[in-house]
């Protein structure tokens, strides 16, 4: 397996700590606000890394955190009367019902700030009693950035005015660089936490390095863990930071690896809060089902910018539609259908189609390479249609296409749903109810030999974008190809 190390900017071979092992930290979402496209790429990137490196046998040990304690959320609380707590958890239960909705798998261990200040004061004490950190008049903990020599070596910006104006500012600091680790309670209109500091609360980038040492660190001299993740604006300060106050506490690296995913653009800027487009994902999924969004995301390089436009979300989902049809033709002369077929394979084992599956995961083992792995599938979809054209009825054929098929479940998340729910995807419940009330209808007519009322309401259903088709099984409908 390779990947590619922000640090050194190129890519490695991966060499875990601990033998066909890989613990991974990935910084999660500050919950303070419902979930975005950004955050949904993110997840989606470090989601395959994990599945790639489960197919290829690695026992991973994933965690991604929870910011629960932000300025952010604190100003909303206030704003809608509700408690710090309370913000917080709501949003923490969207994200993972957008996250489920995307079929990204959840973290082995999903730690959160609030849970784990007694590790952070620890943390910033011995930062004190080393002397890196020091206590300002107000009882503001800062680290002192020019005390570490090596700042700077994860983004390469030891020094940037522009980004060090993100960094929380106080005219006592040291040096422009220095950044907060704790933030000393202010009075009545302030919010902090009972702690070993004294009342406060913790800066952003103190509660990464505390978590991965509470909950994923290894006793290792070198480094703590194997790979620290999230996404390009991650970089500088916060995984700087992060880097920075952990090799100063413990005298070693937090991460031997560390791994950056792109930026999602819109409507050719950046997506940004300040900048008003940043697209939800609990809108798209109005639209298109997680399963589609999951595609159109997973489509691109995970360090590649995205280029966010709806003509490529319908592109993604007729991709996914092959993989679908596909399906539909597998599982056609079993009885009772797919999960006839899926009976079969337990009866008579099957292998799958070895060389494709080796193909596929070569290309994610380099880098996750999603576009040569996508080329594969495209052109395994072709050659098992090709094949099922001359050979309809070849049962051995169809068991190995749908193992491959799983194999594509499993390492990429996509193709691993109902066939009848995927065609129907993106119908309210009034008008299925509609339409399985025509249909209905229509079946009554036929037995009744009115086929001019039988044609009249195929027609009227394929006016609403509905097609039917007649199976032994009975009559199933779908959303016509290009309709959602």
């Amino acid at each position: 397996m390779k990947i590619y190390d922000t640090r050194v900017k190129k890519k490695l071979e991966f060499v875990p700590l601990k033998d066909k092992a890989a613990r991974i930290y990935v910084c999660g979402p500050t919950v303070y606000d419902d979930a975005h496209l950004g955050h949904a790429r993110s997840s989606i990137a470090f989601d395959l890394l994990c599945r790639t490196l489960r197919a290829l046998g690695y026992d991973v040990l994933f965690v991604k955190n929870f910011t629960d304690i932000d300025d952010k959320i604190i100003k909303k609380a206030k704003e809608s009367g509700i408690s710090v707590a309370e913000v917080a958890e709501s949003y923490i239960q969207a994200y993972l019902r957008d996250m489920d909705a995307l079929l990204v798998r959840r973290p082995d261990i999903m730690p959160k700030a609030t849970e784990n200040l007694s590790a952070m004061a620890a943390l910033i004490t011995k930062l004190l009693d080393k002397g890196i950190a020091y206590k300002l008049d107000s009882g503001d903990i800062y680290l002192n950035v020019p005390q570490d020599p090596r700042y700077g070596e994860i983004s390469g910006r030891g020094r940037d005015d522009e980004n060090q104006a993100r960094i929380h500012n106080d005219e006592q600091k040291r040096d422009e660089r220095d950044f907060a680790l704790w933030k000393s309670y202010k009075g009545a209109d302030d919010f902090g936490y009972e702690s070993a500091l004294g009342l406060g609360r913790p800066g952003w980038h103190i509660e990464c390095s505390a978590m991965i040492e509470e909950v994923l660190a290894y006793q290792n001299k070198e480094f703590a863990i194997d790979i620290h993740g999230g996404g390009a604006d991650l970089l500088f300060p916060h995984h700087e930071n992060e880097a920075c106050q952990s090799r100063c506490a413990t005298g070693r690296e937090l991460a031997k690896y560390w791994m950056h995913n792109g930026f999602v653009n819109i409507d050719g800027q950046k997506m940004s809060k300040s900048l008003g487009n940043s697209f939800y994902i609990k809108d798209a999924l109005k639209t298109y089902s997680g399963e589609v969004v999951r595609n159109y995301l997973l489509g691109t390089h995970y360090r590649a910018l995205l280029h966010f436009n709806e003509e490529d979300m319908l592109l993604a989902k007729k991709r996914l539609d092959k993989i679908y049809r596909l399906k539909q033709r597998v599982a056609s002369g079993f009885s009772g259908g797919l999960s006839g077929t899926r009976a079969a394979m337990q009866t008579t084992p099957i292998k799958m189609e070895c060389e494709f599956c080796a193909e596929i995961l070569e290309s994610m083992s380099d880098d996750l390479n999603i576009s040569k792995a996508l080329s594969a599938l495209e052109e395994m979809i072709h050659s098992a249609n090709t094949s099922l054209d001359s050979t309809p009825k070849d049962k051995e054929l169809k068991l190995r296409i749908l193992a491959s098929l799983d194999f594509i479940w499993g390492l990429l998340g996509i193709g691993g749903g109902d066939c009848v729910e995927y065609f129907q995807q993106g119908v309210g419940e009034e008008q299925r109810a509609r339409i399985e009330e025509l249909i209905a209808q229509r079946t009554q007519a036929k037995k009744a030999r009115d086929f001019a009322r039988a044609d009249a309401i195929r027609t009227e259903l394929e006016s609403m974008g509905i097609v039917l088709s007649d199976t032994s099984d009975g009559t199933i409908w779908e959303v016509s190809l290009g309709e959602i």
